[in-house]
């Protein structure tokens, strides 16, 4: 079992954005102390559900301040990003840290990002592929032209090169976000794990990750290299004596974040939004994930494991808002709640 924070350096009612990114940064720091095996950060634009806009960038900040824990984007945005660019920012982040970087990657969503950077709707709609393709490229080959109807240039020297760390090993592993049958198979032709969203239940995420191993099976990967495969499912996480008092904690401040962070968010060509009700959807959440006493914890995180065969997590620890309950959260996760798992 592999167990992770989720970090994404959310700003609360009340509280400013530098110590959004303060508590990410030391949730983080503890998260190696506690003894969890990788801090995922999300990235998002022009809101305040998370005022981390470059997941690489601050990857790169904790890739330096800690030396064994290993550190992911979950995900960085493909639309809004050039592949090339990215491809050259992980491969740096592979090598330079011997091997500890996981790059998660998603087509985000509808939002006015598209605008800022340039991407336009079609990076979002149809034209994700297309980047996936051409970034794995990137971090797999010596050489790489492009010929794409969104990306188009001559052959270049790849450099640095992905691959090429001192022990032999390959590149960066390479994640894709995935909440549709249409990634999951994306996902699964291209021999790649998924990580899998925090709202869906086992049941969900069992069925989609049945899905992703017929599918990967059927296009011709191997049973072995299908097995390998080790997707991630994310969740919440909050310990403390009783169920009743970690979920007090949540249902205290989540919905005030929820409703301030997704109602911040403006699409790029004025489509309706349906948004979750914040008070019901933290009620989800606390119900779905391991929110409770360690027991309950552990017992919540196996039983997930059974059912869907996913054993690596990346947990929401920041729910509570507070930077001091945010670091007891993360040392109970690894101190209280592994070893029962172990």
């Amino acid at each position: 079992m592999r167990v992770g924070t989720f970090v994404l350096a959310a700003q609360f009612p009340g509280q400013g954005q530098g110590e959004a990114l303060h508590r990410a940064v030391r949730s983080a720091e503890v998260a190696e102390e506690a003894g969890l095996d990788t801090v995922w950060l999300a990235e998002h634009h022009f809101v305040p559900y998370g005022v981390c806009p470059s997941a690489v960038t601050l990857a790169a900040l904790l890739l330096g301040r800690t030396r064994r824990i290993r550190v992911g984007t979950a995900v960085s945005v493909l639309p809004s990003a050039h592949p090339v660019t990215l491809g050259e920012q992980a491969a740096l982040l592979h090598l330079t840290s011997g091997g500890r970087f996981s790059l998660g990657v998603g087509r985000g969503g509808p939002w006015i990002d598209l605008e800022v950077f340039g991407g336009g709707l079609r990076a979002y709609e149809s034209e994700f592929p297309e980047s996936l393709d051409l970034l794995l490229r990137w971090l797999r080959e010596p050489r790489v032209s492009a010929h794409g109807p969104r990306f188009s240039f001559r052959e270049v020297e790849v450099v640095p090169r992905a691959g090429e760390l001192l022990d032999g090993s390959a590149g960066p592993e390479v994640i894709v976000a995935c909440t549709s049958p249409k990634s999951v198979r994306l996902a699964a032709e291209r021999g790649l794990p998924m990580l899998l969203g925090m709202h869906s239940s086992d049941a969900e995420k069992a069925e989609m990750v049945g899905l992703w191993r017929s599918h990967a099976l059927a296009v011709g990967r191997s049973p072995d290299e299908v097995a390998e495969v080790a997707h991630v499912s994310a969740g919440v996480a909050q310990i403390a004596d009783t169920a009743a008092e970690a979920m007090e904690t949540l249902l205290k401040a989540m919905p005030g974040w929820l409703k301030q962070g997704l109602d911040a968010h403006v699409t790029v060509d004025g489509r309706r939004r349906v948004m979750r009700d914040p008070v019901a959807y933290t009620e989800l959440l606390c119900a779905l994930h391991p929110v409770g006493p360690p027991a309950l914890a552990a017992d919540r995180l196996a039983a997930t494991a059974e059912r869907t065969g996913i054993t690596r997590f990346a947990l929401l620890t920041e729910g509570s808002g507070d930077l001091a309950t945010t670091e007891a959260n993360v040392r109970s996760l690894g101190t209280e709640v592994l070893p029962l798992l172990a």
